[in-house]
């Protein structure tokens, strides 16, 4: 069984090689060291893009978009499912799901269409940058960018199901590790040049230092509401582990927020970007990560996408009913309806207190780094997911180590 475990870590690191390999294949016809050159020493929407993408952007490679394509269609999905229960309905059921995923899929493909479209108009408009004629520019562009994010999709969907799960998330989070060492280097020309004092990057590493204690603290926090069991379920289950608490995360609502708030504004100003259009330049420069702007919406959308998703992934119905079905119970509160009430309000105030801290690591960090000058783009939305991805992993590696130490104890008994 350990070969088992082993097995699914190289299938992992096998993939994710493969999506590190995609972000050195550039579309072809256009100048990569012009584009590189418009990277450099800026921190704007461009480098945040970059960040998600591993530097694909940089090199202009197939995989450019990213996986935010697939994770904006993830978006409309979870919001048309919360609106119409049809929609609701069919992403429970087995079947139902397979076809869920399915319109996923196809909603991927329309805006991968639609931003690398956007995308290759911008740079026809930056001067030098593309080699070959417009019409052939776009249309190699387009379709390249389409079979990127596909593979990027495909390879997400095979790390789920073979490897050691999270697909999507780990690809995120090698595409933001992959940039540590260019962000280091930058760090250390940046000192040499004189253009970041000694001081500034010290404080730069205890922002960064406390930015991380934080999110492991908050997400390794938990609120524990007691359980009691009448005496006939004791006896009944007196071989047999029975938790005498229900754990209620802090966070209910994981990585996702920050994720999906990134998403949202990746795709709107990807458009306007590359518009010539002066309003939505205005718009796009006002955006930019860093103003005042950009802050405030990132703080709003983190906060709704929280109590968003919170309100999805924790069902205290279900809980209730499983509760009550064991024989337990919360002391001094009545099985069934009441008990749904009780742990939905300790949800919802921990929730409250997840959102806002969400939304805080989203902002506060790149506001303190980008006052001093960083030459790359650092922020809380990307330690967050690194934080908490390593974190997830981890819990699933040893989860995957218990249970085959379990069965292995169970064949030795038989």
């Amino acid at each position: 069984m350990g070969n088992a475990l082993t097995q699914k870590i190289l299938i992992t690191f096998g993939f994710l090689f493969a999506y590190r390999v995609l972000a050195y294949v550039p579309v072809p016809g256009v100048d990569t060291a012009v584009i590189a050159s418009f990277f450099d020493g800026k921190a704007g929407m461009g480098n945040m893009m970059n960040m998600f993408s591993g530097g694909a952007i940089q090199r202009f490679s197939i995989i450019s978009l990213g996986i935010m394509p697939y994770i904006t269609a993830s978006i409309v999905m979870e919001l048309l499912a919360a609106t119409f229960p049809t929609v609701g309905q069919m992403k429970k059921e087995r079947d139902g799901m397979q076809k869920y995923m399915q319109i996923i899929r196809y909603a991927t493909i329309f805006i991968t269409i639609v931003q690398a479209f956007g995308v290759s108009m911008g740079l026809l408009n930056m001067n030098g940058a593309v080699l070959i004629d417009a019409t052939t520019f776009t249309i190699i562009t387009t379709v390249s960018m389409l079979v990127g994010t596909m593979l990027l999709m495909w390879i997400g969907e095979r790390i789920t199901q073979s490897g050691i799960g999270n697909g999507i998330s780990l690809i995120i989070f090698a595409g933001i590790v992959s940039g540590i060492p260019a962000a280091i280097s930058n760090t250390v020309e940046g000192i040499n040049t004189g253009e970041l004092s000694f001081l500034a990057v010290i404080a730069m590493l205890v922002i960064i230092l406390i930015t991380i204690f934080v999110i492991i603290y908050v997400e390794l926090g938990e609120r524990r509401v007691p359980i009691s069991y009448s005496r006939k379920t004791i006896m009944q289950n007196q071989d047999k582990r029975v938790m005498n608490y229900i754990p209620i995360k802090v966070n209910l609502a994981g990585v996702i927020p920050p994720i999906f708030a990134s998403a949202v504004l990746m795709f709107p100003l990807t458009m306007m970007g590359s518009s010539t259009n002066e309003i939505a330049l205005a718009v796009a420069d006002a955006l930019a990560p860093g103003g005042v702007l950009f802050n405030i919406v990132t703080f709003i959308l983190v906060v709704f996408f929280a109590f968003f998703y919170a309100s999805i992934v924790f069902n205290a119905k279900d809980i209730a009913d499983n509760l009550k079905r064991q024989g337990g119970f919360i002391p001094g509160v009545r099985p069934g309806e009441h008990t749904k009430e009780k742990i939905n309000e300790i949800a919802s105030n921990l929730t409250g207190s997840g959102a806002f801290y969400l939304a805080g690591i989203s902002t506060i960090p790149f506001l303190l780094i980008s006052t001093m000058g960083a030459s790359f783009f650092f922020g809380g939305v990307a330690v967050l997911i690194v934080v908490q991805v390593a974190l997830d992993t981890m819990r699933k590696i040893e989860a995957q180590i218990y249970m085959n130490k379990y069965e292995t104890l169970g064949a030795v008994g038989l």
